[in-house]
């Protein structure tokens, strides 16, 4: 799933690499940082709470790669197993960002695996155009911002 924003890859970073950001900027309700990671507080073996309305799911940073790169798997909370999420910053040649967001799972509960290959590229693609429009949006507003 992809999205571009008119923001530079260093102002998108800290709204998805830190996990008290996303609240900000998606559909999210709440969203924490239940352990920090031994290096970054948000780095590799961070644990963060995601909720949205009291549902929600339970992930551990497997990848932290600053300002281009993150990656999580869902640890609990979620009907699907091997969950692992990246998403990758990218200057889009014109001072903006490509945001790439991708996953792979498998499915938990038998015969759930057609309705999460809809949802789940859904879900991503939605965090994707959220987080390009707030970027877009923080950039507009910038002194000198678009």
């Amino acid at each position: 799933m992809e999205a571009t924003t008119r923001a530079p890859v260093e102002a998108v970073w800290p709204l998805v690499g830190h996990a008290a950001r996303w609240q900000e900027w998606s559909f999210l309700t709440r969203t924490l940082l239940e352990r920090p990671g031994p290096g970054e507080p948000d780095g590799v073996g961070a644990v963060r709470r995601f909720t949205a309305h009291g549902v929600g799911s339970t992930e551990q940073v497997v990848a932290w790669d600053p300002p281009h790169h993150l990656a999580y798997r869902i640890v609990r909370g979620f009907p699907v197993r091997n969950y692992q999420a990246d998403v990758t910053l990218e200057d889009d040649g014109r001072g903006g960002t490509r945001i790439v967001w991708s996953g792979r799972y498998d499915p938990k509960i038998p015969g759930s695996g057609p309705v999460l290959a809809v949802v789940l590229p859904k879900m991503m693609q939605r965090f994707a155009d959220q987080l390009a429009a707030f970027a877009d949006g923080a950039e507009a507003s910038r002194p000198g911002g678009a």
